[in-house]
């Protein structure tokens, strides 16, 4: 239930309003951003809401229940906080949303319309929509642990308890030069095997996208090392570019036992029945068939 402010409440009562509405947008790396669609610039508690920002919300929908209700928020990449680069490094992923009714001339007064999440971003050109997710979103998410052949733990999480940032696991190197927008030969990493950093994490220490990391496709060392990323990175990788990279685990028990010597800490089930197994059948002539159960 909705409190709304009692001079606000006579205001709307009047029917003769100021009223505007701000975003407050929490990144996932602790940066708070204000917008409005207001001509000028509104102040929500201690933040600035810009405005010319290009920003935008279409009609918000609320169902009964627990039914997930949403809307979205449509603009241009123009204001300095709201940029392309920080969309494509991922800032904005999941980021929280508060959406204020605002009273433009006397910002005290405002009610919370709405909470939630940025889902999925679009872009076109200069232009970006970004979906709005109600909290009711967290309750259509998979949660619990999964019964699967392959370990539930991310390497050097807590769970698994591999230190990534020991000298067998983690490498420094740079680039030395690109095959194709994220496939790249590198120096400083001959040491490492074929494969070690497949699945891992490499970021950059410097050039455009310092400080942003993406997950490692294949790591190759036949006759020189080279690294293929799995998605481009939000500026173009340069020769010289330094990057710091850590090892990748493909989550498989043969891989935790004789690669990490971590069996103890395995969170997965290797022994698990597939799906081949439950359209397993007779075969005549097959050496298994011999009246004990069927070895799994």
């Amino acid at each position: 239930m909705r409190t709304i402010p009692t001079a606000l409440q006579a205001k709307l009562t009047s029917g003769v309003t100021t009223l505007c509405r701000c975003w407050l947008i929490t990144r996932g790396d602790g940066v708070t951003q204000g917008f409005t669609d207001h001509d000028e610039d509104v102040v929500v508690g201690a933040v600035t809401c810009r405005a010319g920002s290009g920003l935008s919300g279409t009609e918000a929908t609320q169902k009964f229940g627990l039914a997930v209700g949403g809307s979205e928020l449509s603009g241009a990449l123009a204001d300095d906080t709201l940029n392309e680069d920080d969309l494509a490094a991922g800032f904005y992923d999941a980021a929280a949303v508060e959406l204020w009714l605002t009273d433009w001339s006397e910002p005290a007064l405002r009610v919370l319309l709405a909470k939630g999440s940025l889902g999925e971003i679009k872009r076109q050109g200069p232009a970006f929509t970004a979906e709005l997710r109600g909290l009711s979103q967290r309750l259509a998410e998979n949660t619990g642990r999964l019964y699967t052949a392959t370990c539930a733990a991310d390497l050097g999480d807590t769970r698994c308890t591999i230190d990534l940032a020991g000298a067998v696991y983690r490498g420094s190197g740079a680039v030395l030069a690109l095959s194709a927008t994220s496939l790249f030969s590198a120096s400083g990493l001959a040491a490492f095997a074929d494969g070690w950093f497949t699945a891992g994490k490499l970021t950059f220490t410097s050039g455009g996208n310092a400080g942003v990391g993406m997950d490692v496709k294949t790591h190759r060392n036949n006759s020189g090392v080279s690294f293929e990323l799995w998605q481009a990175m939000p500026q173009p990788i340069a020769p010289g570019d330094t990057f710091i990279v850590t090892a990748g685990c493909d989550k498989r028990f043969a891989t935790c036992r004789d690669r990490f010597t971590n069996v103890v800490n395995f969170r997965g089930f290797p022994h698990i029945p597939g799906n081949d197994f439950v359209v397993r059948y007779p075969v005549p002539g097959d050496p298994g068939n011999d009246g004990r159960s069927m070895n799994v």
